[in-house]
């Protein structure tokens, strides 16, 4: 009954390719797209947190509810 540890490593993933492609694209100059990589990113991370958190809603909801 917890949280799998792979959603855990996914969203680290995903930032350090994050933070490692905003380093690259600010140090070429490139802030606006730096900005972009790293808007998409956070859109991406928030929709894999908001899938977890459905899950467990789900969850509650059929414990309470005496649903299985």
């Amino acid at each position: 009954m917890g949280i799998d540890v792979d959603v855990i490593f996914k969203i680290a993933g995903v930032g350090i390719a994050i933070a490692l492609l905003h380093t690259v694209l600010d140090q070429m100059g490139k802030k606006e797209f730096a900005q972009w990589v790293t808007l998409l990113g956070f859109i991406y991370i928030l929709f894999m947190v908001a899938s977890v958190i459905s899950d467990l809603f789900q969850k509650i909801k059929d414990v309470f509810l005496f649903r299985s």
